[in-house]
């Protein structure tokens, strides 16, 4: 098995699947995970080539993108096997990917610290300055409000419930950003999401003065 051939491979096809989306699941989400996931992976020493593999693979599964989880995992799954990656990694890399989503925040724990470092890198994309323009970008994309006062944020969701249900931009803080902090799985990610959380609580201070008109 070429592991360098079969990273190759997995940047073209990330970039191929997901290099229009307008979402904030593109292509350039997918760089960041996989950058952020070899720096946590060499930090915990978890297999590199597992958690690089993994982080350029896990969106274009995502039902959010494909509107079809089942089908999403098939063709990764069957990607991987044209590719001739090995049957223990094709398993280790689908429990990962399959296994990674929030949805509500009610999934069991990653069962393997590959898992766990590219869920962080994964959640840490979503929170922080770069979280910020991320959420927007998604709201934009699903017709969501930046802010309705009136709009409260919503509380112990069913998965079909977060991803259906109305919301807000700012909401959006509360329902998911806001709690990954204390989410994340490994000791290096958690450094680096405390500077994250904190940039977004003070994002959130400067948008309600500005939104009364105090700033």
């Amino acid at each position: 098995m070429n592991k360098e051939k079969i990273l190759q491979a997995a940047v073209s096809f990330a970039r191929q699947e997901l290099e229009k989306d307008a979402s904030g699941h593109d292509w350039w989400h997918i760089y960041r995970v996989a950058q952020t996931s070899k720096t946590i992976a060499k930090e915990e020493r978890a297999d590199l080539f597992i958690c690089e593999l993994a982080a350029w693979l896990h969106d274009i599964a995502d039902e959010k993108i494909t509107g079809n989880e089942q089908a999403g995992l098939e063709k990764v799954k069957t990607w991987m096997q044209d590719q001739e990656v090995d049957e223990p990694t094709i398993e280790h890399v689908m429990d990962i990917i399959s296994s990674m989503s929030f949805k509500g925040g009610g999934k069991p724990p990653m069962r393997s610290i590959e898992g766990q470092v590219v869920q962080d890198a994964d959640r840490l994309d979503a929170i922080g300055a770069v979280g910020i323009a991320r959420v927007f970008a998604y709201s934009g994309a699903k017709a969501r409000l930046i802010h309705d006062p009136e709009n409260r944020p919503r509380e112990n969701m069913t998965s079909e419930e977060y991803r259906q249900g109305k919301s807000t931009g700012i909401n959006h803080f509360y329902e998911k950003l806001l709690k990954l902090k204390d989410l994340m799985n490994t000791d290096y990610a958690k450094k680096l999401a405390e500077e994250r959380h904190q940039f977004m609580v003070s994002y959130l201070e400067q948008f309600y003065s500005e939104w009364e008109g105090k700033a």
